[in-house]
């Protein structure tokens, strides 16, 4: 990912000490919230390489978990956000894992309640960026530097382009594409970064074709 100014690299408006190990991983929590869609029973951490080394003195964990209460990079109730959590009966659980990953700044994290859970990995790339590397076993790139369409589908013949048609219709440009599957033949998940959001109505119509099953916008984060 190219940086376009200095505050790219000294991170964002931010509490804590570390815009890669602080900042990234509060949105890393936030983005798994916000894909969640509500307030979960149970949060899983388990952070990996420099994460697990340094999370308590870096502020990793009160900051990936005020991600998980939505709450933005620079709010002050970061630091307490191990206590809010329990106050609002979220049961946080925290671990290190020695396994080798990819990025050294690597978390994983499971949301769940009674009526689902959710699954992502995340690494912080530095000045407070982050990527989301897998949604429930889909490999993908997602950073949320852009509105993000994700759609939930399938893995049919034309159903790239049915979506892309659908946009078009709309003037809406995309930016960048990924599908990624599982299996062949069967689910899929496709990501489209968009130059400018999409309303409901655009998002109906999405959701109305054959073969699809959920259509999520993520917001600029």
């Amino acid at each position: 990912m190219k940086f376009k100014s200095v505050f790219d690299i000294i991170g964002p408006i931010m509490v804590g000490p570390s815009s890669s190990h602080t900042a990234g991983a509060a949105r890393i929590g936030r983005v798994a919230r916000t894909l969640f869609g509500r307030q979960p029973e149970r949060a899983e951490i388990m952070f990996y390489g420099s994460f697990a080394k340094t999370y308590q003195g870096h502020g990793s964990d009160v900051a990936t978990v005020a991600g998980i209460l939505d709450f933005d990079t620079s709010d002050l109730r970061l630091k307490d956000s191990l206590q809010i959590a329990k106050d609002v009966g979220i049961d946080i659980n925290l671990s290190t894992s020695d396994e080798q990953r990819e990025h050294p700044n690597t978390s994983r994290i499971k949301l769940s309640d009674q009526k689902g859970s959710l699954g992502v990995v995340g690494i912080s790339i530095g000045g407070g960026k982050m990527l989301i590397t897998e949604i429930n076993g889909y490999q993908l790139t997602l950073s949320a530097s852009a509105p993000t369409l994700l759609v939930y589908h399938e893995d049919r013949f034309g159903m790239i382009a049915k979506v892309s048609e659908i946009l078009a219709k709309h003037r809406v440009n995309i930016g960048y594409m990924e599908v990624s599957r599982q299996e062949k033949g069967a689910l899929a998940l496709m990501l489209i970064e968009l130059d400018t959001g999409i309303d409901e109505s655009t998002m109906k119509e999405m959701m109305e074709l054959d073969y699809v099953g959920q259509v999520l916008l993520l917001p600029t984060m």
